[in-house]
């Protein structure tokens, strides 16, 4: 592939997008494992006792099999 414009200009490899749903999901810690929010605190809460709902605000560590697909995903993070 030849640049018209500019000959002797060298092609750089183009950026990585981000997903942007991962994004938002996931965020990298101080010693470089991923956390994220756990689920089931959305609805139907007049059931899940208090202690349930209070450890479910606990952030949630990627288990190591799912790291790669995170870190895939989220190349610059």
């Amino acid at each position: 592939m030849v640049n018209l414009i500019h000959p002797n200009a060298e092609f750089a490899m183009p950026k990585i997008k981000s997903h942007s749903g991962a994004a938002k999901r996931f965020k990298k810690t101080g010693s470089g494992r991923f956390k994220c929010k756990q689920s089931h605190l959305r609805h139907i809460l007049t059931k899940k006792s208090t202690k349930r709902k209070r450890q479910l605000r606990a952030p949630n560590m990627i288990h190591d099999h799912d790291v790669a697909m995170v870190r895939r995903m989220l190349p610059y993070l």
